[in-house]
C-alpha cells in the first residue's frame, strides 16, 4: 500500500485536470452510434462486423449513466489509466527489483506521451485493451496460462492493437527460461489474435471511408517506410518530452531519412538483444518495440502516427527506463518524476477545451487542414470562417472545408450559402455518402423535403452505416415508427420500409 498510494497520487496530480475537459474530435461521433445512444444499444455491439464491442459497452454504460456529460467520460479514462499504473508495478515487482518497479510505475503514471489517450475519450479502448493485458501478464506470471488466454481474448474486444501481445509473452518465455508448456496458450493467442485481425479487415471492408487497410490511400510499403521516422519521434518524445499534438505534421519523408531510422532502429534492437536475459532491460526495449508493431508496421491507417498507440508499449518502455535508472540517486529520479509530471499537467490543462488544444495543433502543423477545420469548430462563426479561408488556400480541392463552411452558414440561419458550400463538397468528391447526406440537409432547410429525401436515400446507399441519414429520415417520416437502425438493412428493404410506413 505504501507504494500504491504514492504512484496513484501521480497519476491523479498529471492526469486529474482531463476530468473537466470537452469533447475532442471523434468524441462526438459516440452520439451518432445507436450502440451507445439507444436504450437497447448493448444488444448490437457483439455482431462481426462491430469491432471493440467491449469498449463500446463502457459507452453504452457511461450513457445509460451520465448521457452526454463529458465529466463521467472522462472520469472512468483517468480511472482506468490508475489502475494500468498500479497493475504495472504490482506486475513489475514479480520480475524486477522493487526501486525499479517503482520508478517505471511512477514514469509510466506521469509521462506526457499518454495524455493524449487518457484526455481523449474515444480512446478508451487503448486504456482497456491495456489493463487487460495487464491483468493477463499477471495470471501468466502466476502460472494460470489459461486464464491469462481468455483475458487476453478480452483485451482484443476491447481494442484489436494488442495482437503482438503473444509475441511479448513469447520474448519473455525466452529470456526468463519459462517452462515449455506455455507454449500451447502462445499458440492459442496467436490464433485468437490472427481472428481479430481478420475481423478488423472484415470490418474496414464494409465501412466505406474508415482511413485504415486499402482505404488508407497508401501502399503497405510507403507505410512502413513512414513508420521508421515515426517510431524514432515516439523514442524521442520519451526521452525528452515536448512537442505533443493531437494532430502532428508527420511527413512525407525523404527515402534517406526512412532508411536511416529504420536502420538506427535495428541497431538499437541488436544492442538491447545483448541485454535480453534475464528480463534486464534489453527485454523489455524490445518488448515495448514488438507491442508497437502492430499500428507500426505495414497496415496502413490514415494518420501516420498518434500518441496514444505509444499507451500498451510504455508499460514495457517504461520498466527499461525502471531498470536503467536504478542505480541513479534517487533525487535525480525524484526531479526527472517531477519535471515529468509537471509537463503532463500543462498538456492536460490544454485538452480542457478545444479551443486551446486546437489552437496548439494549428501553431505545430501549419500545413495540415484537419487542425483548422476542427478550431473553426470551437470559435465564433465569423472567425471559423475566417480560418476555413486559410485552409481553402493551402488546400483549395479539399472537400472538407466546403463541407466545414456549409455546416456554419447552416447553423447561422443562411441555408442558400449551406447549399451552395455543401454542393461544393460534392462536386470535389462525387458520389461520397456525408456529402450527399449534407447536401440532403440544406435542401431539407430550404424546404424541398422531397428532394432531401431522395439525397438522404442516395447517401444510404453509398454507406448503409450513416446514422445521420437514418436519423433525419426517420425525423422526416420515412419509416412511421420502424426507425430502421441496423445498417445490415439494403437500400431496397430501406425503401420497402418507407413504403409500408
Amino acid at each position: 500500500m505504501r507504494h500504491f498510494l504514492p504512484i496513484a497520487i501521480l497519476a491523479l496530480a498529471a492526469f486529474g485536470a482531463t476530468a473537466g475537459g470537452s469533447y475532442h474530435f471523434d468524441d462526438y461521433s459516440l452520439f451518432r452510434s445507436p450502440a451507445v445512444v439507444d436504450p437497447d444499444g448493448w444488444r448490437d455491439l457483439f455482431r462481426l462486423d462491430q469491432t471493440r464491442p467491449l469498449t463500446y459497452f463502457t459507452f453504452w454504460l457511461n450513457y445509460q449513466v451520465g448521457g452526454r456529460s463529458p465529466a463521467g467520460y472522462h472520469v472512468v479514462n483517468i480511472a482506468l489509466h490508475v489502475a494500468s499504473a498500479l497493475l504495472l508495478f504490482r506486475i513489475a515487482r514479480r520480475i524486477v527489483a522493487l526501486r525499479a518497479a517503482f520508478i517505471a510505475a511512477a514514469i509510466f503514471a506521469v509521462h506526457p506521451l499518454l495524455t493524449q489517450p487518457v484526455a481523449y475519450v474515444f480512446a478508451r479502448g487503448t486504456l482497456l485493451m491495456t489493463a487487460l493485458c495487464l491483468l493477463s501478464l499477471g495470471a501468466w506470471l502466476r502460472g494460470r496460462i489459461w486464464l491469462s488466454t481468455a483475458v487476453f481474448a478480452a483485451a482484443l474486444l476491447a481494442k484489436e492493437e494488442c495482437v503482438a501481445f503473444p509475441l511479448f509473452l513469447l520474448l519473455l518465455h525466452f529470456s526468463a527460461s519459462r517452462a515449455r508448456r506455455e507454449f500451447p496458450a502462445i499458440a492459442a493467442m496467436l490464433a485468437l489474435a490472427l481472428a481479430a485481425g481478420f475481423r478488423v479487415l472484415y470490418a474496414i471492408s464494409l465501412a466505406p471511408g474508415a482511413g485504415a487497410g486499402s482505404q488508407a490511400g497508401m501502399t503497405p510499403l510507403a507505410y512502413l517506410a513512414a513508420q521508421g521516422p515515426v517510431m524514432a519521434r515516439y523514442l524521442r518524445q520519451i526521452v525528452i518530452p515536448w512537442g505533443f499534438s493531437i494532430d502532428p505534421q508527420i511527413g512525407p519523408y525523404p527515402a534517406w531519412q526512412a532508411i536511416a531510422c529504420w536502420t538506427a532502429l535495428l541497431a538499437s534492437a541488436a544492442l538491447a538483444a545483448r541485454w535480453f536475459r534475464n528480463t534486464r532491460a534489453g527485454f523489455w526495449f524490445l518488448g515495448g518495440v514488438v507491442l508497437l508493431l502492430p499500428s507500426s508496421s505495414i497496415l496502413p491507417a490514415a494518420d501516420l502516427a498518434a500518441d496514444r498507440r505509444m499507451y500498451l508499449p510504455m508499460i514495457a518502455l517504461s520498466v527499461a527506463a525502471g531498470l536503467l535508472l536504478e542505480r541513479v540517486d534517487w533525487r535525480a529520479t525524484a526531479a526527472i518524476v517531477a519535471v515529468l509530471c509537471g509537463i503532463s499537467i500543462r498538456y492536460s490543462m490544454l485538452w480542457r477545451t478545444e479551443q486551446y488544444l486546437w489552437t496548439e495543433a494549428v501553431e505545430l502543423a501549419p500545413g495540415k487542414v484537419r487542425p483548422r477545420i476542427q478550431l473553426s469548430r470551437a470559435v465564433e462563426p465569423q472567425r471559423a470562417l475566417e480560418i476555413l479561408k486559410e485552409a481553402e488556400s493551402t488546400a483549395p480541392s479539399d472537400p472538407a472545408i466546403a463541407s466545414e463552411e456549409g455546416r456554419i452558414y447552416l447553423s447561422a440561419g443562411m441555408a442558400p450559402q449551406a447549399l451552395s458550400a455543401f454542393g461544393r463538397a460534392l462536386a470535389l468528391a462525387p458520389g461520397t455518402a456525408e456529402a450527399i447526406q449534407n447536401r440532403g440537409v440544406a435542401l431539407l432547410a430550404l424546404g424541398q423535403a422531397e428532394a432531401a429525401r431522395q439525397d438522404f436515400m442516395r447517401a444510404l446507399q453509398a454507406n448503409p452505416c450513416l446514422f445521420e441519414a437514418r436519423i433525419n429520415l426517420r425525423r422526416m417520416g420515412a419509416f412511421g415508427e420502424r426507425a430502421p437502425w441496423s445498417c445490415r438493412l439494403t437500400l431496397e428493404e430501406l425503401s420497402k420500409l418507407a413504403n409500408e410506413k
